[in-house]
């Protein structure tokens, strides 16, 4: 199996035009850009109103399920995403209503929406940040409301646990023998 190639660059638009290069990991990426890389995924460039305007704009970068087109193996680093356009009115949590043997209310209708470009690339560390997400949690359980760009770092972000995970306990029918206290044996 074929590894992605991800471009190395200061922001996406970089990394579809001018990348300093393409690594698969980490380490390939911080040689090229000779200092500290982070993996990012961004959007760039127009939205569309259809995802077969986008299809017809993105043509041989991303899989086209129209004509079964696919990039390389290597070539895999965007992809078409689905956003709430600007100015659309956001989508309103809904709550359970449990009304006529039903748990939900109707779906609202749609709001929206266009679709862009989402570029994965290992943007350098120098280059400006984007917005540090808080520990969802934490952000769940405070009084102040949330926005919309901490809300989508929030989900772009890996999981984070509030503490550290806590070693394993041993089972109900598993011992350790006297002899090999660093084995877990079960007990029949």
């Amino acid at each position: 199996m074929t590894a992605i190639l991800y471009p190395v660059a200061a922001n996406a638009e970089l990394a579809l035009s001018r990348p300093l290069g393409r690594a698969a990991r980490e380490s390939e990426a911080r040689r090229r850009a000779g200092e500290a890389v982070v993996f990012a995924t961004d959007p760039v460039g127009p939205a569309f109103a259809t995802r077969a305007a986008a299809l017809d704009a993105y043509r041989g970068r991303v899989d086209d399920d129209r004509t079964g087109a696919t990039p390389d193996a290597e070539d895999r680093y965007c992809r078409l995403v689905e956003q709430v356009a600007d100015g659309a009115p956001r989508p309103k949590v809904l709550q359970p209503s449990y009304a006529d043997g039903h748990r939900w209310p109707q779906p609202q209708k749609p709001t929206r929406t266009v679709w862009r470009l989402s570029v994965s690339y290992w943007r350098i560390g120098t280059a400006e940040r984007p917005l540090e997400a808080p520990q969802a949690r934490a952000a769940r359980k405070s009084k102040h409301e949330v926005d919309p760009d901490t809300l989508r770092a929030i989900a772009r972000a890996p999981m984070r646990a509030i503490k550290p995970q806590q070693p394993l306990d041993i089972g109900l029918f598993e011992i350790r023998p006297p002899e090999a206290p660093h084995i877990v044996m079960p007990d029949e």
